[in-house]
């Protein structure tokens, strides 16, 4: 940028320049037809001496000497302008040559102080001129530049460097090119190329455009890495989504390992899944389709702290890479992975704990990069929860199958109970009946305070009390017992045996008669409450039964 002001002043001082020669082309034609007329003169000077001396005889003397006379001066006045043309020329040489040392000097200085790399070169390719942008462009000093073939700095020079092979030949031409600095360090270069400007002259302008290059290599890149994210996300999205499509757990291991296989080239994908906190089995593995090798027999279960790339993993829940397994620690025992040679592992964590590991391997060394490892990380994430809601989804089946069943059985339990209720309803309204229309004095009393709950019609002519007299209140309360520790002796055995049969008491009516009873009592809940329900008789009405029922039997024999 630098050498542009004077590059212009230089071009203006050339138009100036130009103008003056163009004036000066004008006043030398003025003088050349100046000379041309002397030399007429001259000619016919010589002319006229030529017939003078040849034939004197022809003219008078006096005519010869005016003829002599004015040859003469015909001659000095051709003589003077010779002369004057000769300094007239020999000025206009000068200036000329004073015009083309300047340009030339200011041609130099134009070519010395390009920004752009100027070679000149000749038919073979060999350098004859240069500038010092070229110099500095194959930071090479001159003398390894001039006089050297300029197919020295490509990159990959053509056979026994041919100047017709190269772009630097015998035809106008521009492109781009990679060079080889002096260095050794190579660089793209933008050149145009301009065949014969002189006969077998050639000249070329270069400019270094690795700047550009490399902005254009790294904008690739990027673009790479853009669409490269793209897809990454876009497999990513779609694993999400098919992930979260069914909750089959199978459904879930086999997408899961499908996209594995899709997003990172391996021999084998495999999904360990936690059945203890260091116990694992296979829950699911696939070999992808490229490897046709005959597949190892892997263990169905492994236990961690048996295999130290497992406890790694589990104790760090870090993932990790092996790039060869020849020089992992422990690979050697950990079965079913010895095929081996590269091995990727991530663990799946939802909910701070971990549910099970991805687990790919390849039969080559350094099959896996940190891009690799990144993909599984990121597809870790999404698998873990579909994992988990997976097992959510079969303890929901199972607990749902399980209500199912636990609703039928209260089905059938209701069912059972509407007719346990429906029998005890119709038991007791023939309990009912049989209570009311029994000849056999019934009554019904609370165990606790011994309070009358119910008493039939038999049980009321017996006592001389009514009914309504005797519900609410207790056998304490009516005196119907002679000696209340009846009641209590009674209470014990009902309460260690659970019932009692003919047990012989003494109890008062209502008129203060004391009457001998057989007396039969059963505990029974009733309302929610235990009670005693009692048979009384009198003990001569049942020895007259006894009595009847021996006659009939031995009638009976």
């Amino acid at each position: 940028m630098d050498g542009l002001p004077s590059i212009s002043t230089s071009v203006g001082a050339n138009r100036d320049r130009i103008m003056s020669l163009r004036a000066s082309a004008k006043h030398r034609g003025s003088r050349r037809r100046a000379v041309y007329a002397g030399s007429l003169l001259i000619s016919l000077a010589v002319f006229t001496l030529l017939v003078a001396a040849f034939l004197p005889r022809l003219y008078p003397r006096s005519a010869s000497s005016l003829l002599l006379t004015l040859v003469l001066i015909a001659l000095a006045a051709a003589i003077v302008l010779h002369v004057r043309f000769l300094i007239l020329a020999r000025r206009e040489h000068r200036e000329t040559a004073n015009a083309l040392t300047t340009t030339e000097r200011e041609f130099q200085e134009i070519f010395d102080s390009a920004l752009d790399s100027l070679l000149i070169f000749d038919d073979r390719g060999t350098c004859l001129e240069t500038n010092p942008a070229a110099l500095a462009l194959l930071g090479t000093p001159r003398d390894g530049l001039v006089g050297h073939p300029i197919s020295h700095f490509q990159t990959a020079p053509t056979e026994s460097g041919s100047a017709e092979r190269t772009p630097f030949g015998r035809k106008d031409g521009q492109g781009e090119m990679q060079i080889t600095r002096q260095d050794g360090r190579s660089i793209f270069i933008e050149y145009s190329t301009k065949a014969n400007y002189l006969p077998h002259r050639h000249f070329a302008a270069l400019r270094d455009i690795t700047a550009r290059k490399s902005a254009e290599k790294q904008m690739a890149e990027n673009l790479a890495l853009a669409e490269s994210a793209r897809a990454e996300a876009d497999a990513l999205r779609k694993t999400t989504l098919t992930l979260t499509q069914n909750l089959s757990m199978d459904y879930v291991l086999d997408s899961l390992l499908q996209s594995l296989l899709h997003l990172i080239p391996c021999g084998s994908a495999q999904v360990l899944l936690a059945e203890t906190e260091d116990r694992f089995f296979l829950a699911r593995e696939r070999r992808s389709q490229q490897d046709t090798r005959r597949a190892h027999k892997s263990p169905m279960t492994w236990n961690a702290m048996d295999h130290p790339p497992l406890i790694h993993v589990l104790g760090t829940r870090n993932s990790l890479l092996v790039r060869d397994t020849a020089e992992q620690e422990g690979w050697p025992q950990f079965k079913g992975h010895s095929q081996f040679h590269s091995w990727l592992c991530v663990p799946l964590v939802a909910s701070q704990s971990v549910l099970g590991l991805l687990s790919l391997g390849a039969s080559e060394t350094d099959a896996f990069t940190h891009e690799h490892l990144r993909l599984a990380k990121s597809l870790a994430i999404p698998a873990a929860v579909a994992i988990q809601n997976a097992r959510l989804y079969e303890r929901a089946e199972i607990y749902g199958a399980e209500l199912e069943k636990r609703l039928a059985d209260l089905a059938q339990t209701q069912q059972a109970l509407q007719q346990a209720e429906h029998s005890r309803v119709i038991s007791e309204e023939k309990f009912a009946q049989v209570f009311r229309s029994s000849p056999i004095a019934f009554s019904i009393t609370t165990v606790k305070e011994g309070r009358f709950i119910d008493v039939n019609k038999a049980f009321e002519e017996r006592c001389g009390y009514s009914r309504s007299e005797l519900i609410g209140g207790t056998t304490l309360e009516i005196g119907m017992w002679d000696d209340p520790d009846d009641r209590l002796q009674m209470l014990r055995e009902i309460r260690e045996h659970g019932n009692i049969r003919n047990y012989t008491t003494r109890l008062r009516n209502r008129s203060g008669g004391v009457v001998e009873t057989i007396y039969s009592a059963q505990i029974i809940q009733l309302d929610g409450q235990q009670c005693v329900l009692a048979v009384t008789e009198d003990l001569l009405n049942h020895a007259r039964l006894q009595a009847s029922l021996a006659r009939g039997a031995s009638l009976a024999r």
